[in-house]
């Protein structure tokens, strides 16, 4: 097998793939056309499909920031060199479709919601994880040289109605107070002469951590950072079948059979429900949309007052998350359509653009240069969960991030590879390592009913007043 392969697809990109009802997230697909992607260079060298009978001690199912975290710490902390396993190319998931936005956070919980879930010791413990989880970021993007364009600067969560402000502020206060975390508020006169001037924004919560990153740099960043410690990565391999043997699990791909000690499942948003019985409606895959602009020219920059490139998020329930980018494009995105079928749907896109011209009148009707969407894995309860699966022996998953998983997923796939190396005890005892995802069985599918009328319901809550 010629190891150092430049991956050429063979198939063409799907648009409405769909999770929930596709029995395959497919085999060799072209990426999906981002911005990250046409902007990304060639990317480094990967490991070529699965072309025979082979017998490994780790597999990592998924090769995006999770999976390839969860190689390199392996091999890092642990001198364990993994096989990666990845159905289309490196990172063709959630890594090469977000927005490129770092938060301190994981889920989608705030920290009053913690406390009212789990009690003030567990979300202190929480917020503990998130910022040494926001450091071991940082430092594989500058330990390793990983050229993704960081842009540090916080992060500004901006009121888009007045009635926001009073919930933004006794957040603020909490984090100030309670975890001696230096969030401030901000006026809208202060925003805009400040950061920026969106005309939604009543004012805007500042929390000190906050980056923007080039998505799909950094996921081919820690690829690299993967191969060079030892770690495999093959491509168009997904896992066809799954069965578990005398405690040897046997992974079917098309090119042969993988057996291994220890699966770690890194999928995100995009394992086909049949992957195995476990993982099997752990999560509920949303799909997000997002476009940018072409180059912003000098008198449009001036009217957006962009004075930032760090990321913006309103308070939407359906949040919009933008920012300039630093070839001077603006990127935004929001959740969409709710089927793969729908999602090339020109009322998404149509809804989209007109969100960014609410928030700045100038760039109404702007050409685009790029439009894209993906699926999030949104877990029942709203947080991730990096454990165990109980039956299955030595087989554990990282998913759930629901839309915060930049950030998080470097030190989700280090929890992943410490429990692979059997070194749980190192690992806090937290909630979302201690249980299992929650588990929505059948009810997948109809879900989907009720997401729509959710969706309805939350845009005429945002929009009120």
């Amino acid at each position: 097998m010629n190891a150092f392969t430049q991956r050429r697809a063979s198939a063409p990109y799907n648009p409405s793939y769909d999770p929930v009802t596709d029995r395959s997230i497919g085999h060799g697909s072209a990426y999906a056309p981002t911005y990250w992607i046409g902007t990304a260079g060639t990317p480094p060298a990967d490991d070529g499909p699965v072309t025979q009978d082979m017998d490994v001690d780790v597999v990592v199912i998924g090769s995006g920031y999770t999976g390839l975290s969860c190689a390199i710490h392996l091999a890092k902390e642990f001198g364990i060199k993994a096989h990666v396993l990845e159905a289309n190319g490196v990172a063709y998931g959630c890594s090469t479709r977000n927005g490129g936005q770092a938060q301190i956070s994981s889920g989608r919980l705030k920290r009053s919601q913690w406390i009212e879930r789990w009690g003030l010791e567990v979300a202190k413990g929480m917020h503990a994880e998130v910022s040494e989880a926001f450091d071991l970021f940082r430092g594989l993007i500058r330990d390793h040289a990983i050229d993704c364009q960081p842009q540090d600067g916080g992060h500004y969560y901006i009121a888009h109605k007045a009635w926001m402000m009073p919930k933004l502020t006794k957040e603020a206060a909490l984090l100030r107070e309670t975890f001696g975390y230096g969030a401030r508020m901000l006026s809208r006169e202060e925003l805009h002469e400040s950061a920026v001037k969106d005309m939604e924004a009543q004012g805007a919560m500042w929390e000190p951590d906050g980056t923007g990153i080039h998505a799909a740099k950094l996921a081919f960043g820690y690829l690299r950072i993967a191969r060079e410690l030892g770690a495999k990565v093959h491509v168009d391999s997904p896992v066809e079948g799954w069965e578990t043997k005398n405690g040897v699990h046997h992974l079917r791909t098309p090119g042969g059979t993988v057996r291994a000690r220890a699966v770690a499942v890194a999928t995100a948003g995009y394992a086909p429900r049949g992957l195995h019985r476990r993982l099997r409606d752990r999560i509920m895959p949303i799909m997000s949309n997002s476009i940018t602009t072409r180059v912003l020219t000098p008198s449009e920059l001036a009217a957006c007052g962009f004075k930032v490139t760090s990321p913006l998020t309103d308070t939407r329930t359906l949040r919009h998350y933008y920012r300039l980018l630093p070839d001077n494009r603006v990127q935004i995105g929001s959740r969409a359509a709710i089927t793969g079928r729908d999602a090339d749907n020109p009322a998404h896109l149509a809804a989209l653009r007109e969100g960014l011209a609410r928030k700045f009148p100038a760039l109404r009707g702007i050409p685009l240069d790029y439009s894209w969407w993906g699926w999030v894995d949104v877990s029942h309860d709203m947080m991730p969960r990096i454990t165990a699966m109980p039956d299955v022996p030595n087989a554990y998953y990282a998913l759930g991030y629901g839309g915060n998983g930049v950030m998080y997923s470097a030190q989700a796939g280090r929890r992943m590879a410490q429990l692979v190396a059997g070194r749980g005890a190192d690992i806090p005892q937290l909630p979302i390592f201690r249980d299992e995802l929650p588990h929505e069985g059948w009810k997948t599918p109809f879900r989907r009913l009720g997401q729509w009328g959710l969706y309805k319901l939350y845009h005429f809550q945002d929009e009120r007043g």
